[in-house]
């Protein structure tokens, strides 16, 4: 059996769409999966970068782009009345399900669905009440408890080179994107490419030019 650390967070539409067509993809297959909530927005600061909704043209593509994703996959998704938001309050939600920050897979999807089902505010406060006590967490994290507990999976993802979400590591190789499901099989399956000598000759790739900042 493979086992899987899915890391996630909950303003990603595309976290969104892989999670709900995961069990498809492996069908069939033996495998455990681990779901690590983690912050995106630090990834982003590690790398200097900005995320797809906060770039003019971008944005807009990247909306039309997980609609036309989800329609075609056959996934109900309705954009959240505003994006990005503070996804910290149903963050913290999420590591508070679980007394190891790892919350299952009913607390995860109720999360996700919370945000990408209905075109409501993700991050009002009546609707994370709600959402809070369906859940009825076990346990109740002070702030700074959950961004200890955020930070820790976010960190624990970097130092093994996880720059995005939805990523999936599997054998210790980070496997990043909805788009990448397939390649997700292959890994569970134990095909042999992800982590063979194909894959490893790819991260050795020369730098022809580097931009100056």
């Amino acid at each position: 059996m493979k086992h899987i650390t899915f890391y996630f967070d909950v303003i990603s539409p595309y976290a969104y769409l892989a999670f709900e067509k995961l069990p498809e993809a492996l069908a069939g297959l033996s495998y455990q999966v681990t779901y690590k909530p983690v912050l995106f927005a630090a990834f982003l600061k590690q790398h200097g970068q900005l995320g797809p909704a906060e770039i003019p043209g971008k944005r807009a593509w990247t909306y039309r782009q997980v609609l036309w994703q989800a329609r075609t996959h056959q996934v109900p998704m309705d954009l959240p009345a505003s994006h990005p938001f503070n996804p910290l309050g149903l963050l913290r939600l999420a590591v508070a399900c679980d007394p190891n920050g790892a919350p299952n897979r009913h607390v995860c999807e109720t999360l996700l669905r919370h945000v990408w089902r209905g075109g409501a505010e993700a991050a009002d406060a009546s609707r994370l009440q709600s959402v809070t006590d369906v859940l009825a967490p076990q346990r109740v994290l002070d702030p700074e408890a959950a961004k200890a507990r955020l930070l820790a999976n976010t960190e624990e993802a970097m130092a093994l080179q996880v720059f995005g979400v939805p990523s999936f590591v599997v054998d210790g190789q980070v496997i990043w994107g909805f788009d990448a499901l397939p390649m997700l099989r292959e890994a569970v399956a134990g095909d042999g490419w992800v982590g063979g000598d194909a894959w490893a000759a790819a991260a050795t790739l020369p730098v022809g030019v580097q931009r100056k900042a």
